[in-house]
């Protein structure tokens, strides 16, 4: 029996200097906040996505903004085969997913952010095996918002609920997280938790990371 495909999407902006990680630039300057979003995004398509000689346990796709037909050179260059280019659309964040969530090929899909360097193989097996038994996973942040959501797009009913996951969430704030939690337990769909994980927003996150020995 062929096993049910599965998908991690990669929601990134294009990493041009200004237009990526303005908090952080406030607190370290746009070169330097542009320097370490490239690197990051880099480095986590690279760590997430299979090359030949290794099982493909799930289809690794890059979701940029603005939508765009072609990879960028930062991305380009990395020289990886079979990482899928999906176009996120119009509307705010939450529209953005919802549309991947609902265009994305049959099978569970996985949509994680590039605010979070230390993200591994470990964080996306564990979410797909949470799939398994749930309809839905969460990833949560220590800011209130979350680093990974998941949806197993299956039965029907589950992918009808999903249009709803992300309508009147409070983006960019404490209650982001908590928002969309309740919006899946609304729609009937049980949800699974993984750990949590700090965003690297500002000076004193940066900070840590680099502490504990940023690659």
């Amino acid at each position: 029996m062929t096993a049910t495909p599965r998908h991690l999407v990669i929601f990134a902006k294009t990493p041009r200097i200004g237009r990526v990680k303005s908090r952080l630039a406030r607190d370290i300057g746009r070169l330097a906040a542009w320097q370490f979003y490239r690197t990051n995004l880099q480095n986590i398509i690279r760590r997430l996505s299979h090359r030949p000689g290794r099982a493909a346990t799930w289809k690794t796709w890059l979701a940029l903004t603005p939508d765009t037909d072609n990879l960028p050179p930062v991305v380009a260059r990395l020289h990886i085969p079979g990482v899928g280019l999906v176009k996120q659309g119009g509307g705010d964040l939450g529209q953005r997913m919802g549309n991947v969530m609902q265009n994305m090929p049959p099978g569970p899909v996985v949509i994680i952010g590039t605010d979070i360097p230390t993200i591994g193989t470990a964080h996306i097996t564990a979410a797909f095996k949470a799939l398994g038994c749930a309809d839905s996973v969460m990833g949560p942040a220590t800011d209130g918002g979350y680093w990974l959501i998941g949806l197993k797009r299956q039965p029907k009913n589950q992918l009808n609920a999903a249009r709803h996951v992300f309508g009147k969430v409070r983006w960019s704030s404490p209650h982001a997280f908590e928002d969309t939690l309740g919006n899946l337990a609304h729609g009937g769909l049980n949800t699974a938790l993984l750990e949590y994980m700090e965003d690297v927003d500002e000076r004193a996150s940066y900070e840590r990371w680099k502490a504990i020995g940023a690659r």
